[in-house]
């Protein structure tokens, strides 16, 4: 069964090592797909709540799955976002198909998208990380009752209910912080020429036409991978917000040898991968060889 080719994906706000984090659900979507650019938008790996006692073997598998895509010729974009803010000292850092970097231009089709996670609107995070930090601590806790309600409306046969979004839609502060956010970046894209901004960190995803006096831009948001479940995928000159609770996916899902695995595992898995690649390579160089030599003997 063939995947599905996309140009651009755009993910964000994944949050490895938190409990609030479908590594599972993210698997199997990034199973499905062959892009030639992959965008990892921010807050990928989750260091502010970082904890050795909690990072499950899924959320390791997510971390092979996108270090195997990069040696299997996938364009990897990991932009740094605020919680994993400790990366952005490897910024303009590149091995092979992997690089690291603050923000990112891309020229699509003649436009021009401009990508970042966000967090640099966000005043609480720029003034206050402790509240910040402590806000996210609490925000994990919610998610984690959520999970317990939810469990408890499946055993009843009643619909899932997000408790966060409630809030968020109910908080006339959280609705007038989402929308500055999105306007902050669209004036800013626009001043700056920018026919796509591109962002994370708000957990909402979105795609909208935005227009001022002084010109228009398209604003997109990835979303998240704790509420939501969504990506940005760009093919045929055109932008999409993908949902995995909604769209057709494709059957491939977590790979079945998705055991027991630690970081030990991890690291001769991706090791292996590099030997047997670096295998074949030289042995189509010495193939090579062979067939000059015996060229120049005749």
């Amino acid at each position: 069964m063939k995947k599905r080719k996309i140009e651009v994906v755009v993910i964000s706000d994944v949050h490895l090592g938190t409990h609030g984090c479908h590594a599972e659900e993210l698997l199997a979507y990034l199973n499905s797909i062959h892009p030639k650019k992959l965008i990892l938008n921010g807050d990928i790996v989750d260091i502010w709540q970082f904890n050795k006692r909690y990072f499950p073997p899924s959320h390791l598998k997510v971390l092979k799955k996108i270090i195997g895509m990069a040696s299997r010729g996938t364009e990897v974009h990991y932009i740094t976002g605020n919680h994993d803010e400790m990366l952005r000292k490897f910024s303009a850092t590149s091995i092979g198909n992997f690089s690291i970097a603050n923000k990112l231009v891309l020229n699509l089709d003649g436009k021009k998208a401009w990508i970042f996670h966000g967090d640099i609107f966000d005043v609480s995070i720029q003034n206050a990380k402790w509240l910040a930090k402590l806000g996210s601590y609490g925000y994990n806790l919610l998610i984690l009752i959520n999970r317990f309600i939810n469990w408890c409306l499946a055993k009843m046969g009643r619909e899932k209910y997000s408790l966060s979004k409630k809030i968020k839609n109910s908080v006339k502060g959280a609705i007038k912080h989402i929308n500055d956010f999105e306007k902050t970046a669209a004036d800013l894209a626009i001043e700056k020429n920018y026919e796509y901004v591109i962002c994370g960190h708000i957990h909402e995803p979105k795609k909208e036409q935005y227009e001022n006096k002084y010109g228009k831009t398209m604003y997109l948001n990835s979303g998240d991978w704790v509420e939501n479940l969504t990506a940005l995928e760009y093919s045929f000159k055109r932008w999409r917000v993908y949902h995995y609770n909604y769209d057709k996916l494709l059957p491939f899902f977590v790979d079945e040898d998705l055991k027991e695995m630690d970081m030990n595992e991890l690291i001769a898995s991706i090791t292996e991968e590099r030997k047997v690649k670096s295998s074949n390579i030289n042995k189509k160089s010495l193939g090579k060889q062979g067939l000059t030599q015996d060229g120049d003997g005749m």
